[in-house]
């Protein structure tokens, strides 16, 4: 982060050119998935190249399934406090676009007011599933088409990332979703996303097939072998997300704690396990925090004491 402290110094338009430069940079731009601001902290901590808001994740977090439960509002309040945390690009799921062509640009535009580097509509039918489960359905290309370029026309900000997403893989075959990729890209998509792809031979022949930057779904428990992020910049990929992967760290972490605690009654046995107060404070900068604070309201009263 930059010297202020309460948000970041990048402006929305240079954390999207930042997304843009790195998606022809030739290097893999990684982007784990972060459910709350204080995970994207640690994301850009460790030195990761943008952060990721998955609808899998904020839907669990709201406890609910990945059904298309979740509204805009929801999504673009939680985006902006997600990528309001950190100077990195964050890229967030709108699921279908919340509506047909008219709500997918209404979609656009609270995205970019949020301060969001960009989206990805998918071409599933509305409601969706998560892109990993079997009985997807998608609607007719034309009907995607008409979806990408109502967003394309509403961005403002010509440096918003509009991605588009094809589910069909799993229903329609890989031909059939390499020409949809190929169709969302001339329709003015910026970057694919290739989900429920199984194997290299397949992210191969996407590769192969689109001219555009292409995003790879790297879930685990799903349809795609786990590809490490080298051996996908190595096919070509240049973008790569690991959408639930914190949230299922952290609840495997809590349940254990819990049942920790329920069983013996105290956590002290688990506390190398816990986060330090100490790696906390780090993080949420509480040291600077305490230094602007003492700058602020170190004042002398006029005539009187210090």
């Amino acid at each position: 982060m930059g010297d202020h402290l309460l948000g970041t110094d990048v402006s929305p338009t240079d954390r999207r050119k930042a997304l843009r430069a790195g998606l022809t940079s030739g290097s893999i731009v990684r982007m784990p998935g972060a459910f709350s601001p204080l995970v994207a902290k640690l994301v850009a901590d460790i030195g990761f190249e943008g952060v990721y808001v998955s609808g899998a994740a904020l839907s669990a977090d709201l406890g609910l399934p990945d059904i298309g439960l979740t509204t805009l509002t929801e999504v673009t309040d939680r985006g902006r406090q997600i990528a309001g945390a950190t100077d990195l690009p964050t890229l967030i799921d709108a699921d279908t676009g919340f509506g047909e062509p008219m709500s997918a640009a209404r979609t656009i535009t609270a995205l970019e007011d949020a301060g969001l580097a960009g989206c990805h509509l998918e071409d599933q039918v509305n409601p969706k599933r998560c892109g990993h489960l079997d009985g997807k359905a998608v609607v007719p290309a034309e009907q995607m088409l008409g979806r990408v370029k109502a967003a394309v026309s509403a961005r403002r900000d010509e440096s918003f990332v509009i991605c588009a997403r094809t589910d069909a893989r799993a229903i329609e075959g890989l031909d059939a979703a390499i020409e949809r990729a190929k169709a969302y890209a001339d329709a003015g998509a910026d970057l694919i996303f290739t989900e429920a792809l199984t194997g290299p031979e397949e992210f191969e022949a996407f590769r192969k097939a689109v001219d555009v930057p292409l995003l790879a779904n790297m879930t685990e428990f799903g349809k795609s072998t786990l590809l490490s992020a080298t051996q996908l910049e190595d096919l070509g990929f240049n973008a790569v997300i690991y959408p639930v992967t914190t949230l299922r760290l952290a609840m495997f972490a809590i349940e254990q704690g819990l049942r920790e605690i329920d069983s013996t009654g105290t956590q002290s046995g688990i506390l190398d396990t816990m986060q330090h107060r100490s790696r906390l404070y780090d993080l949420l900068r509480y040291a600077d925090y305490n230094s602007f604070d003492q700058s602020i309201f170190d004042f002398t009263i006029p005539g009187g004491t210090p």
